[in-house]
């Protein structure tokens, strides 16, 4: 005997609708077991498709180092200073404590299941703990845990804003804020950072950017690219742009305490601007793929309400959350992980930052601008003055074939005309690397030609 097949059609009440037995019946959408519409349509041949979000999501560093023609110099080993990874070369491990809270969160058997989407209540706890301060209280239900920063930022970009609406991201600045924009139809507008004031906020071009469609303002403090720290002062500047203009902020602070001066976090400087503040384990701790991220919840007047705070909940639904097992040893990392290893890390990236800084200043047609925190420092390229190359692409991609050094050129950031170098290398690479730029520049640099009013004189 033939057996039977059945189709449930569930109306939008919940409510069965008409069943299907052996295509016999059509329920109330024409649609009978074989996918084959009333009117007797269907497709002729495959054809798939990717997604519009798909099609519209891009990455600019992909984009432009992909494009590139990286062909060392055979004779020279490679030296990357293009990447954002601060375990690369093996120079900078995270402490022993970190890794003894992971090993007995694992051995305990007890975070091998699944994870509220959340997180654990007991480890945004101690998330909450670690960065609450009396200016900016935090408690458990404040904290979101997520996989990683970049999943954090992901949420509270999905959370603010709507297809048409608009968010405002540094230029230069990392360039996720306008991959996950552009892919849920946003519209990204690049506000000024400015390297002569060491890359503080043009606040005039900013503030002009506002309209009723701006749901969001991106502020990154310590910068990625730009290594700057925005001091107490300019910090309150911005957000009272955001007050004037009921503007709520996300801020990317996972180089957050990874400083070598003050810099309070946005949140503690704040009366009324709502915050969502991203951070993570990933930097300061040196453990960028262990995935551990958070939203921190600043919502003193309660301008965000409850539906911001259960969009968010609802938004984490989407993927479990964060790993549990690294969840299970947080509270430790936080708790337990001595200060030396904080100063050290600092202590090092400070040194290479200085040593970078004073190697290429001497360095004719470059101009170096001096970092605050994060692991980067940006140098600009007078390009008047090497006129064999087009731009900073060109320039970067050459300093590969000769050179064997690797530089991001900042039109990655969408700021032409300037490389980032991440100074987690080693002291002695670092070394390395600057002197092969200088050889690099010293060949290729032309001198400023004379003014015809100085020839006549």
């Amino acid at each position: 005997m033939e057996p039977f097949s059945y189709m449930v059609q569930m109306n939008g009440n919940g409510v069965c609708g008409k069943t299907t037995v052996n295509g016999k019946t059509l329920n109330e959408n024409g649609v009978n077991r074989n996918g084959v519409h009333g009117n007797g349509s269907r497709r002729q041949r495959w054809e798939v498709k990717p997604s519009e979000m798909a099609n519209n999501t891009l990455n600019p560093i992909r984009a432009i180092v992909d494009g590139m023609k990286l062909t060392p110099n055979p004779d020279k080993p490679m030296i990357a200073l293009s990447i954002g990874d601060p375990t690369v070369f093996g120079n900078l491990p995270t402490d022993g404590a970190v890794l003894q809270a992971m090993k007995d969160a694992i051995d305990s058997q007890k975070y091998n299941g699944y994870a509220p989407s959340v997180g654990y209540l007991q480890s945004r706890q101690a998330v909450a703990n670690f960065y609450s301060c009396p200016e900016a209280p935090l408690e458990a239900e404040d904290v979101i845990l997520t996989s990683g920063c970049s999943q954090a930022i992901d949420l509270a970009i999905s959370v603010l804003c709507n297809p048409g609406d608009n968010i405002l991201v540094p230029c230069p600045g990392f360039s996720l804020y306008k991959t996950l924009a552009v892919s849920m139809g946003i519209e990204v507008r690049l506000y000024n950072l400015l390297p002569e004031k060491s890359w503080e906020v043009d606040l005039q071009h900013m503030e002009s950017l506002i309209d009723e469609k701006t749901s969001c303002l991106i502020v990154t403090n310590p910068s990625n690219p730009c290594g700057s720290v925005f001091n107490k002062k300019h910090l309150q500047e911005i957000l009272k742009v955001a007050s004037r203009h009921c503007v709520p902020i996300l801020a990317d602070e996972i180089y957050c305490n990874m400083v070598r001066c003050s810099s309070p976090s946005l949140a503690s400087l704040s009366s009324d601007v709502p915050i969502l503040s991203c951070g993570g384990l990933a930097k300061r701790w040196l453990v960028p793929g262990w995935r551990m991220g958070w939203i921190l919840i600043h919502d003193r007047n309660d301008i965000f309400g409850t539906e911001i705070r259960q969009g968010l909940v609802k938004l984490s639904q989407r993927i479990l959350g964060a790993c549990s097992i690294v969840q299970g040893a947080l509270e430790r990392i936080l708790n337990n992980t001595p200060q030396s290893f904080y100063n050290n890390t600092i202590g090092f990236l400070k040194s290479n930052s200085e040593i970078c800084f004073s190697e290429l200043s001497s360095v004719p047609g470059l101009n170096p601008v001096m970092p605050s925190g994060a692991m980067y420092i940006m140098v600009g390229i007078d390009m008047d003055h090497f006129p064999d190359f087009k731009n900073d692409v060109d320039f970067t991609e050459q300093l590969v074939t000769e050179q064997s050094v690797f530089c991001l050129p900042a039109s990655a950031f969408e700021y032409p005309n300037f490389f980032r170098i991440v100074v987690t290398v080693p002291e002695e690479m670092m070394l390395e690397a600057c002197a092969r730029i200088r050889e690099f520049c010293q060949s290729h640099y032309r001198p400023p030609s004379r003014d015809s009013n100085d020839l006549d004189q």
